[in-house]
This record gives structure tokens, C-alpha cells and sequence, in this order.
């Protein structure tokens, strides 16, 4: 049996390997702010219903991970946390079953949190 026939599996490991790096390293270089900004109004609006638009949108740099967005519609809260390659990492929506009086009390309750 030949030997390039006993290496080959290891060279196609190095290539996809390689072929991997390179596409995240694409993404990562060519990913802006806005870009991923622009992405994420775009499924709050959807989320949201009537009357969402993506002016309803800020961003700032997370803690642990690139950009939180946060999307606000009266007194709904959507919060997305993005990761550097644009994924969503985690955040928050407002359960569309729950009373508007609930949300507006956890909502004190957090203001009250961020006062301390």
C-alpha cells in the first residue's frame, strides 16, 4: 500500500481545520457593529408586532460578550447579548402571555436593583 494513502486522512484534518479558521477569521474581520445592530432590530421588529421599529434599538459593549442590544417598545424590554461572530449568546424577551401589570412590576423591581 502506498504511503500517501496512510497520510491522507491527516491532510484533509489539516485542510477542513484550516478552511474553518479561515472562514472565522472572515467573518470576525468583515462582522461590524452595525451590521449585527442592524440584525437584530430586524428580529425584534418581527418579534415585536405593530408599531416595533428599529429605532426602538441601542446598543453598548457587553461585559462577557460583544454588544448588548436592547430594544424597547413602551414597556416591553427585548435584551439580545451578541457574540463577536455575530451569534446570540443569550438575552431576554417579554413573554407574549403575560399581563402587562406583572411586567410592570418586575420592572420596578429591576429599577429598584439597578438603583442600589
Amino acid at each position: 500500500m502506498p504511503r500517501w494513502i496512510w497520510f491522507a486522512p491527516l491532510s484533509l484534518i489539516v485542510l477542513i481545520g484550516a478552511a474553518q479558521g479561515f472562514r472565522l477569521g472572515w467573518i470576525a474581520a468583515h462582522l461590524t457593529e452595525s451590521d449585527a445592530i442592524a440584525a437584530y432590530a430586524d428580529r425584534y421588529v418581527r418579534a415585536a408586532g405593530p408599531g416595533a421599529a428599529p429605532d426602538d434599538c441601542v446598543a453598548h459593549p457587553g461585559a462577557s460578550v460583544w454588544l448588548v442590544i436592547t430594544c424597547r417598545n413602551g414597556e416591553r424590554v427585548w435584551e439580545y447579548r451578541v457574540n463577536r461572530f455575530g451569534g446570540l449568546v443569550g438575552g431576554h424577551a417579554p413573554d407574549p402571555h403575560e399581563p402587562r401589570a406583572q411586567a410592570k412590576g418586575r420592572q420596578a423591581d429591576a429599577v429598584q436593583v439597578q438603583q442600589l
